[in-house]
């Protein structure tokens, strides 16, 4: 199945799963107030006090969904795989309802509709699920779906090509004929067109005059014809290609970080919120905190500092300060018992540390200053965490300076990894790139959990 059909198909099932929720949700509602019997217009006015929850599960439930895999690999699924999906994005789903009712104060549903709403979403979707493979599966059997499809370029680079394609890419298409471009004259790859009904032909490039693949695409445009070219001529071991346009020109994009999607404006979102809700929950630590300061180390309570951000762009970020206030100034002297390789500095029982700074630091609380700079857009909750610039500018290769592709973090897998027991910066900065490589809005959630019990118990906090 091609990128394009594949995000038709998961648009088209996000919406109807969409209704199917909401409808959902509304027979829940007939069924608990009216016992089953016909819904007449005097409920109309009881069910507006609940209908927050359709305009919650509506967009949020078939994101999740996708963020669950359920949408993809439908042929390869079984029920039990299908309903952990379910079971998955439920759990979210239910967190978002009840963070609406506790912080914007929202009527919570009744536990029936809820329970019979638990009940009726996952039977509806499963048959949206089963009749979707259902009737792809038909299609399949008949053949009626199959695309004529022809294959252009060296035959070297054809069987590479055939090589590369999945059984389902080869059950939805009909490969008709191969042209071998630089030996066969432009008129066989013209004459194929007409005799197959070519609707799309793919040129695996690899090795290919550059000129004779340029007659051969424009002899495609000027039948109508959609022309693919196999893009993997360039050999990158990180960098996903993508394909974009600029204006009118066409560009064959290669990103080594996440490209702009739902689940980064989900992360955005959720990083704002998500500060926006521990700062206000966190509030007397901040209270705590500045008076703890203020009175047992002169000097401003707030320590800011030029760091890092996303490419290496400057900003401020701020911290409670725990340190005396001519810190900086005495770094030289600790130079030798730097615990750290590499441009990063890390003293054990750094002596620049008040007695409350300590407790502060072993706790994070001097952390908290942190979310301002979250709600400003500097940083995200999960990321690499931002290194003052004369790190940043100490880094000894440019590998190491990927891990600034991305927006900063309060947190980060370095940080629940027993962050004290990594000594080596570049183990540090593989994490990182871990993180990067593998980054998805369920990695964020489950880094932010594993984050709960190392703030808690002062876990690698020194």
């Amino acid at each position: 199945m091609t990128g394009r059909k594949q995000e038709f198909n998961l648009q088209l099932f996000q919406i109807v799963d969409a209704l199917l929720l909401a409808f959902a949700f509304w027979l829940a509602y007939v069924l608990r107030v009216r016992g089953g019997a016909f819904f007449s217009w005097g409920d109309f006015s009881a069910f507006a006090d609940n209908q927050w929850v359709v305009f919650i599960a509506m967009p949020f439930g078939p994101i999740l969904l996708e963020l669950q895999g359920f949408y993809s690999n439908l042929l390869q699924k079984n029920l039990a795989k299908s309903l952990a999906q379910m079971a998955g994005a439920s759990f979210w789903l239910g967190l978002i309802v009840a963070g609406c009712v506790i912080f914007f104060h929202l009527q919570a549903p009744s536990r029936v509709i809820l329970s019979l709403f638990a009940a009726i979403a996952p039977v509806l979707l499963l048959a949206r699920e089963v009749s979707s493979v259902a009737f792809f599966r038909k299609r399949v059997r008949s053949g009626s779906h199959r695309e004529p499809v022809l294959l252009a370029g060296r035959p070297s680079d054809i069987k590479r090509l055939r090589g590369m394609l999945t059984p389902l890419q080869l059950i939805e298409m009909d490969i008709v004929g191969e042209i071998n471009i630089e030996q066969q004259p432009l008129s066989s790859l013209v004459d194929s067109l007409h005799k197959h009904s070519v609707n799309r032909v793919i040129f695996a490039g690899g090795h290919s005059n550059m000129q004779q693949l340029q007659q051969a695409i424009a002899a495609c445009e000027v039948e109508g014809v959609e022309a693919w070219l196999v893009a993997n001529f360039i050999k990158t071991s990180i960098a996903k290609p993508t394909f974009d346009a600029m204006g009118s020109v066409p560009m064959l994009v290669f990103r080594t970080t996440p490209s702009v999607s739902w689940s980064l404006l989900i992360k955005s979102f959720m990083d704002r919120l998500g500060a926006l809700i521990v700062i206000l929950l966190t509030s007397p630590l901040f209270l705590i905190a500045f008076l703890g300061i203020k009175f047992t180390s002169p000097g401003p309570v707030i320590f800011c500092q030029q760091r890092g951000g996303k490419h290496g762009k400057p900003f401020t970020m701020y911290k409670f300060r725990s340190m005396i206030t001519d810190a900086e100034m005495h770094r030289a002297e600790l130079a030798s018992r730097n615990e750290m390789s590499g441009p990063v500095f890390k003293v054990e029982n750094d002596p620049r540390i008040t007695p409350f700074g300590r407790w502060i630091r072993k706790t994070s609380i001097d952390e908290l200053p942190q979310l301002l700079n979250v709600l400003l857009g500097d940083m995200s909750l999960v990321g690499p965490r931002p290194l003052p610039l004369y790190e940043v500018e100490n880094f000894e290769n440019h590998a190491q300076r990927r891990r600034l592709s991305v927006k900063p973090g309060l947190t980060c897998l370095w940080q629940i990894s027993g962050r004290n027991n990594v000594q080596q910066f570049e183990d540090w900065v593989k994490l990182d790139l871990e993180y990067i490589d593998n980054w998805s809005v369920w990695l964020d959630l489950k880094i932010l959990f594993k984050t709960v019990p190392v703030v808690l118990f002062g876990l690698g906090a020194k």
